[in-house]
C-alpha cells in the first residue's frame, strides 16, 4: 500500500489533470500540448499507408523490450544525435513515468537515501514516494542544481542515485549550462552513485546558441558514472500513444527489463507501430521544427504578459525552451491562497509545494505555455496577477 505521501501526490495529480480538462476555465497546470498542434494528419497518412501485416502486428504483442523496428529506428534516431549505443540498451516504456518506477524499483529498497532537485518533477516524487525512498533534495538555481549544496549532502551520505532534469527542467523551466553539468560530473565520479536523467524536453530548444548547453549527461559519456536515460514520444509525438524509452547500460538493462515485464508484459504495439512509421519517415523533424516555434511564440507573449500584469515583486527565469515559468513570490505570500481566488476568477496553476519533496513551498508556482494559444495567455495572466494582488492587500509583499 502507498504511504501518505505518494496519496496525496496521487490526489495533486489527479486534481491538476481534472481542473486541466475543464472547458469554462484558462488552464496553465497541464504539461501538455496543445491539441491543435498534435500531429494528427501525419498519423492518419502513417496509418492508412499501413500494410496488412503491420496493421496485423499492430493489433498483437509486443516483446517486452519493445517493438523490433521501433527499437530499431529509435537507436538511428538517437545514434545521429550523439548517444552512446554500443555500451547501452534501449528499453521501450509505457510513457517516461514507467522508465522512472523501473529505474526506482531496481535501485530502492524502503529508507534508502536518493538525491533529487529541488523543484522536482511530480510523476518522478509520486514514484520514488510508492517505493519509499528517503528523498533528499538539492536545490536549483539559474544555472542548474547547487553543486555546493551537493557536495555537502554527498559527504552525509552514499545515495542510491540523483535523480536529475537537466533540459528546460520541470516545474522550474532552467536549462543546466554544459559548466555545470561538468562540475556535476566531477563530483560524482569515484563514488558509484548512478544517475537518472530524465530529459523529455531537450528536443524543444528555441535558440540554436543554447545546443552546446543542450547536451545531455548520457551523450557526454561519462567514465565510470551510470547514468540512466529516459525519454518520451509525448513530446515528440503525443502523449496519448504512452510511450517513452529508457536508455541504460547493459549490465543494469536485463533486470529492468524483468521489472517492467511485471508491470505491463510490453507496451501498447499499435502506438509503437505509428512511433516507428514516424521516425523513418522523417515526419519528426518536421514536427519539432513546427512546434519548436509555436511554443516560443507562446513563451514570448506569457513573458510579455507577465512583464505588464504582474507586480514587481513576482521573479522567474525565462525559459529558453520546453513549456514552463516558475514564478517565485515574496516568501510571506501563500500562493494556495492565490489559487482559490485564481481559480474563482477562472484561470488555474500549480502550487510550488506540489513540487517541493517535503511539501513546504508555499510561494512559487508552475505556469505552462504549451497548452494554452496567446489569446487566452493573454486572458488568463491578468486574472492570476490580480489574485495574486488580492492575497497582497493586506500584507507586506516587498
Amino acid at each position: 500500500m502507498s504511504n501518505k505521501t505518494n496519496n496525496l501526490r496521487s490526489v495533486e495529480i489527479r486534481n491538476i489533470m481534472s481542473l486541466a480538462m475543464k472547458p469554462d476555465i484558462i488552464s496553465f497546470a497541464g504539461g501538455m500540448p496543445d491539441n491543435n498542434l498534435l500531429p494528427v494528419q501525419d498519423i492518419d497518412r502513417i496509418y492508412h499507408s499501413l500494410t496488412l501485416r503491420e496493421k496485423q502486428t499492430a493489433m498483437q504483442y509486443s516483446p517486452t523490450s519493445g517493438l523490433p523496428s521501433l527499437l530499431q529506428s529509435l537507436h538511428n534516431y538517437l545514434k545521429e544525435k550523439g548517444f552512446p549505443l554500443k555500451e547501452n540498451k534501449l528499453l521501450i516504456t509505457t510513457g517516461s513515468t514507467q522508465a522512472i518506477n523501473i529505474l526506482t524499483k531496481y535501485f530502492v529498497n524502503p529508507n534508502d537515501p536518493i538525491l533529487v532537485e529541488n523543484p522536482c518533477f511530480i510523476g518522478a516524487l509520486s514514484a520514488f514516494d510508492s517505493y519509499q525512498a528517503n528523498i533528499i533534495s538539492i536545490p536549483l538555481n539559474e544555472d542548474g542544481i547547487d553543486i555546493e549544496y551537493l557536495n555537502n549532502q554527498l559527504k552525509k551520505q552514499k545515495p542510491k542515485f540523483i535523480y536529475l532534469t537537466p533540459n528546460f527542467h520541470n516545474p522550474a523551466g532552467i536549462l543546466y549550462s554544459y559548466k555545470t553539468k561538468e562540475k556535476l560530473i566531477e563530483k560524482l565520479q569515484g563514488l558509484d552513485i548512478p544517475i537518472i536523467e530524465d530529459d523529455v524536453y531537450n528536443e524543444l530548444f528555441f535558440f540554436e546558441e543554447d545546443k552546446k548547453h543542450l547536451k545531455s549527461i548520457k551523450e557526454i559519456n561519462p567514465e565510470g558514472i551510470d547514468v540512466c536515460y529516459t525519454g518520451s514520444f509525448s513530446k515528440l509525438l503525443g502523449p496519448g500513444l504512452r510511450l517513452g524509452w529508457l536508455l541504460v547500460p547493459n549490465h543494469i538493462y536485463e533486470e529492468c527489463e524483468i521489472i517492467k515485464q511485471s508491470f505491463d508484459a510490453c507496451s501498447p504495439s499499435f502506438t509503437q507501430v505509428i512511433a516507428d512509421k514516424f521516425l523513418r519517415s522523417g515526419y519528426v523533424y518536421n514536427y519539432i521544427d513546427k512546434v519548436k516555434k509555436e511554443y516560443r511564440k507562446r513563451a514570448k507573449a506569457m513573458e510579455k504578459a507577465l512583464k505588464k500584469h504582474f507586480p514587481d515583486y513576482a521573479k522567474w527565469v525565462t525559459p529558453r525552451g520546453g513549456f514552463y515559468f516558475w514564478i517565485e513570490l515574496p516568501k510571506n505570500i501563500d500562493v494556495t491562497e492565490v489559487l482559490k481566488k485564481s481559480i474563482e476568477k477562472g484561470a488555474v496553476f500549480v502550487t510550488g509545494k506540489t513540487f517541493d519533496p517535503e511539501g513546504k513551498i508555499n510561494n512559487a508556482f508552475r505556469i505552462s505555455y504549451s497548452n494554452s494559444s496567446i489569446e487566452k495567455i493573454n486572458e488568463g495572466i491578468p486574472i492570476i496577477a490580480e489574485a495574486i494582488k488580492e492575497v497582497c492587500e493586506d500584507i507586506s509583499c516587498t
